[in-house]
């Protein structure tokens, strides 16, 4: 029997948008902007008064905490990793993400 309370090691649920609000908020070049907060308890994405806020565990040293977000978002578009580009804001809590085209 498994114990009452959750494990240690289980990381929570990250709370995701659906992809189409995702995309509705990037503009005519599937560019989305974004605002990330680097070293959060919790990790998970949320849309708030019209604008994404990313937040990730990593802590903003040698682009760790840009990678974490661009796992995230394509985690939330359900895209490979790959196909989420940077556009700008590699050192900035301020990023432009570039989605790739909906197929």
């Amino acid at each position: 029997m498994p114990p009452p309370w959750p494990s240690r090691l289980a990381r929570p649920r990250i709370e995701l948008p659906p992809a189409a609000a995702l995309r509705a908020l990037a503009d005519a070049e599937q560019r989305l902007a974004v605002r990330v907060t680097p070293g959060a308890r919790t990790e998970g994405v949320a849309i708030e008064d019209g604008r994404v806020q990313v937040k990730v565990r990593a802590k903003p040293e040698d682009g760790k905490a840009t990678a974490a977000v661009i796992d995230l978002v394509a985690q939330a578009l359900g895209v490979a990793v790959s196909r989420v580009e940077l556009v700008r804001g590699a050192s900035s809590r301020e990023k432009l993400l570039r989605l790739p085209p909906e197929a």
